[in-house]
């Protein structure tokens, strides 16, 4: 009983540093790539479909993302969608092709990302608490209904504040990676 709930606790916590390695992604350094545009959404005859699949994303130059779209009156559409989209990208249509600059950061909004950056990490980091919490009630109520003994909860109590203590320095380890990032110019 014991192993199964630092089991499922583990993977608990593993899914929310995923979940803030996919928040990071989205917040934009001043280089391109191709994950940027994941979320952006498409009006495809009626349906809003995410824009790697009515079209060929790719890297120009180090600056700038390709958006192919696979069928030519779709073009437009993308193109808008990226417009329209929250990452203040201006796309420029040349035939076929939509490319996509990324305009340089300037200090302020480096700063600005910076502290979307913390935010994501303290809520990254309330997830993996929330997890111990839940995790030592589980332990204290296996105790009251006697299913383990008190040595055997203390001990999984600290395996569980082991975990918790690894995963949150993983988590100001990504931060950090990514606020250097983001500083660079």
């Amino acid at each position: 009983m014991i192993a199964d709930l630092k089991k499922t606790t583990e993977q608990k916590m593993q899914k929310s540093l995923e979940a803030l390695k996919h928040d990071l992604g989205k917040i934009r350094t001043g280089r391109a790539h191709t994950g940027i545009l994941d979320h952006i959404q498409v009006d495809y005859y009626g349906s809003m479909i995410p824009i790697n699949q009515v079209a060929n994303v790719t890297l120009i130059d180090a600056r700038t993302i390709g958006v192919q779209p696979w069928e030519k009156n779709m073009v437009g559409k993308v193109e808008k969608a990226i417009r329209d989209g929250d990452l203040g990208l201006n796309p420029a249509t040349q035939g076929e092709i939509i490319r996509v600059p990324m305009p340089p950061l300037t200090e302020e909004r480096r700063r600005d990302l910076i502290k979307v950056v913390k935010h994501e990490g303290e809520t990254a980091k309330v997830s993996v608490r929330n997890l111990r919490r839940d995790a030592n009630q589980h332990l204290k109520d296996a105790l009251k209904a006697k299913e383990v003994s008190e040595d055997d909860e203390r001990r999984a109590q600290d395996d569980v504040q082991k975990l918790t203590d690894r995963h949150i320095a993983e988590i100001d380890r990504m931060l950090a990676e990514k606020e250097k990032d983001l500083m660079a110019v």
